[in-house]
Parts: structure tokens; sequence; C-alpha cells
């Protein structure tokens, strides 16, 4: 090579200028992931917002027990000249808010511990084929079972209305999906990378370290976003059968007194919000592996 070729492939005003387009793909990219993310998001809650319309409108239900999307917008943002404060729009905002917070709060617990657990089984099962042999046959009997017939030997166990029993009944809703899809991502390892570990001495916890666990990533991302409806759904049950408290716990008292406002709406919100969380977890996903360079294997 010449010297001018040299001085202009070394060049820093060269570096610097592919420096800078290399940061504006990578922006371009990540603009085009987000707005992707954001356009499934919104066709999403416009799906679901014609699927209530068209089971309200077409299912022959009383208007006054069936409520549809503009119902529960009314009952939460819309207020008529000269309402009761008590009755009025933000008071049943105000009404609701500690429901889901509580809700939301117990959905998280359980997301938690369930990922947890899910990811602390996926390695012991892969560092031990004996630890697997032992467990697994005892998680696919317990997949099986209902969790609402062995919820009370649970709320037994843990106590009624205590935390343990929302950890338990909510980890189990996730445990189970996320500790197939981790398993799975893990034992995609690329098999080239794992014997060049072993070659200059890597034990399996170092291949696991080194090649399995980054190369697993795109599938934990995918367990921690499919995880997500499953938090809420055993957060919901836990309340309506241990704790009583939260939107699980007062849906049954709400049908029981029939007020289907309140019912309608702490559905709608749960909902809604359930569908936020499962959207920012996929945008998350869909950055880190955007600037890590991986593409998500699963959908």
């Amino acid at each position: 090579m010449s010297l001018a070729a040299f001085e202009t492939v070394t060049d820093p005003q060269h570096d610097a200028m592919i420096r800078r387009q290399v940061r504006r793909d990578r922006g371009r990219a990540l603009a085009r992931t987000i707005g992707r993310s954001l356009g499934n998001a919104l066709l999403t809650v416009v799906i679901v917002l014609l699927l209530w319309q068209a089971v309200v409108s077409l299912t022959g239900i009383s208007p006054y027990v069936a409520k549809g999307p503009l119902d529960v917008w009314q009952y939460l943002f819309v207020d008529e000249p000269g309402v009761d404060p008590d009755r009025s729009a933000a008071a049943h905002r105000a009404a609701l808010v500690p429901l889901l917070t509580t809700t939301l709060a117990d959905a998280a617990l359980g997301w938690v511990v369930g990922m947890a657990v899910a990811i602390v089984l996926a390695v012991l099962f892969s560092l031990s084929r004996a630890v697997e042999a032992g467990v697994m046959p005892l998680a696919l009997v317990l997949r099986t079972v209902p969790l609402v017939s062995i919820a009370p030997v649970i709320i037994l166990l843990t106590g009624r209305g205590t935390t343990a029993s929302v950890a338990v009944i909510g980890s189990i809703v996730v445990l189970f999906p996320a500790l197939a899809s981790v398993m799975f991502g893990l034992s995609r390892a690329n098999r080239e990378s794992l014997d060049l570990v072993a070659v200059f001495g890597g034990g399996r916890l170092t291949q696991l370290r080194k090649v399995s666990i980054p190369g697993a990533l795109p599938s934990l991302f995918v367990a921690a976003r499919v995880s997500v409806p499953g938090a809420v759904t055993g957060a919901l049950l836990a309340e309506w059968l241990s704790t009583g408290t939260g939107i699980g716990g007062m849906i049954q008292k709400f049908s029981a007194s029939a007020r289907f406002d309140e019912l309608w709406a702490s559905v709608a919100v749960i909902t809604f919000v359930t569908l936020v969380l499962y959207n920012i977890v996929q945008i998350v996903e869909n950055i880190v592996l955007a600037r890590m360079g991986m593409a998500a294997s699963l959908s």
C-alpha cells in the first residue's frame, strides 16, 4: 500500500465520518424498530376495541349489563353538567387507581419470582441432566394440573391473604412458559463456540456464561414479554382466591352488587395496562437486540 493510500485510510477525519455514518445508520434502524413496535401496539389496541364492541353489540346482552368502549370512556373521562362530585369521572378514576396499583404490584411480584426461578432452573437443567431428570417430571405434572384446583393447597401452606400466596400463585403462571423459552434458547448455543471454549479449558459453567446465556438473550426477552400477561392473570387469580384485594378481589363484588360500570371499567383498565406493559417490553427487546445486532428468533 502506498503512503498516500495509507494516510487516506488512517485519516482521522475519514474515521470520524465513518463513525458518524455508523451512528446515523444505527439511529435510523432504531427509529424503524421503535416505529414498527408502536404501530403493532396501536394495531393491537384497535383490534381489541373492535372485538370488544362486536361482542357487546352482537351477542344481544342487555346494555344495563354489557358496557362497550364508549360507555367505559364516558364513565372514566366524561362528566355531565351538574354531576355530583362523588359520581364524577375523577371520582371513578380515583376509586380505580388503588385497585390497579395493588394488582400491578402483585403482578410484578409474580413476574420477578417466576422469571428468576425459570432462569435458575434452566441453568441447573443445562448443567446437570440428573437435576433435569429429577425435577422436570414434577414440573410437567404441576403444569397439567389446573391452578385453580391446587390453589387451595397453596393458600393452606402459605396462608390466606399473604404476600407468599400471591408470589407462589403468580409465579406458577409465569414459570412454565418462561422455563420452556429459556431452555430452548440455551439449547441453541453455537456448537463451534462451545467447542472453542472447551479447547481453551473452559468447563460447562464457562460455556454457559460465555456462549449459551448471551446467545439465549432473544429467548429470554421472549420469555419476559410473554410472561407479562401471565403475571397479570396470576395476580388477578391470587387476589380472587386469596387476598380479596385489587381488581381481582373486587370483580366478584362488582358483579354481585350489579355495579357493572365499575366491573367493565376495571377489566378495561387492567387489559389496557397489560397491553401497554407487553409492548413496552417488546420495544425494549427490539432496541436491545437491534443494538447488539441480534434478530429476535422467536415471536
